[in-house]
């Protein structure tokens, strides 16, 4: 699957590879305009698919494409109630959440993208964790106050970064200032993805101090649970 249309017409036509196929088609072989044009995208899709690794997926429709959040389900409204939520409350906890499950869609499907990212998210447990993490919440919504900086800042964040690396990686060209470039955010990348972790583990252990041993513990939480039903379906927690 692609990941972007838009990125692949225009590493298809700034190819020299794909430009050059595309003379041959039309004058050497004498294909009409339009099969040779056809052709050449093909040649285009293929080289791009290679180039990023063979992780190409249609991008995730938008949160505005996404469209409204539906009504809350009346046991789900009760259980809000009991935890002493208002309507208010209620309403704003969802939409809270609601952004938040589309930003990690986002970042799972950014994550899948690159290898070097893939290996980054496995490295940290990432995708695993954002679910879990999200599920919790969800069923704690008493203590969304606790996640203010997870929220705001760590989770959009690591959309943002993954979202530029796999823009600088998309040049066609790339100098020695690229691949630095790269090398400095997927490094940053891999910072937010443990403090993600520890935001992870503060919320599951409510500020147990000893940071490492409970990430070490949280690990093996989420290895036992993926042993049995795993986190798939994790951010189809009814909201």
């Amino acid at each position: 699957m692609w990941s972007n249309i838009k990125d692949i017409l225009k590493y298809t036509f700034s190819s020299v590879v794909c430009l050059i196929a595309l003379v041959i088609f039309f004058f050497i072989f004498e294909f009409d305009f339009w099969t040779s044009i056809g052709m050449t995208i093909g040649l285009g899709i293929i080289l791009y698919y290679v180039k990023s690794g063979g992780s190409m997926q249609w991008p995730r429709k938008t949160a505005k494409q996404r469209g409204a959040l539906g009504k809350v389900s009346t046991e789900k409204e009760a259980f809000y109630h009991s935890k002493g939520m208002t309507k208010e409350q209620i309403a704003y906890f969802r939409n809270t959440m609601e952004q938040a499950k589309n930003t990690i869609q986002d970042i799972e499907s950014n994550l899948q993208q690159r290898s070097k990212l893939k290996a980054i998210a496995a490295r940290n447990d990432t995708v695993d964790i954002l679910k879990d993490f999200f599920k919790n919440i969800v069923n704690q919504p008493n203590r969304l106050h606790e996640v203010d900086k997870f929220l705001y800042t760590n989770l959009p964040n690591l959309k943002e970064l993954t979202e530029k690396y796999i823009a600088i990686d998309n040049h066609v060209s790339k100098t020695k200032e690229t691949y630095t470039a790269l090398d400095n955010c997927s490094k940053t990348i891999d910072d937010m993805c443990r403090l993600v972790a520890e935001d992870y583990v503060r919320f599951m252990s409510n500020d147990i101090e000893d940071m490492d041993i409970e990430l070490e513990l949280a690990k093996q939480v989420l290895k036992r649970d993926n042993e049995g039903k795993g986190n798939e379906n994790a951010l189809d927690e009814e909201i």
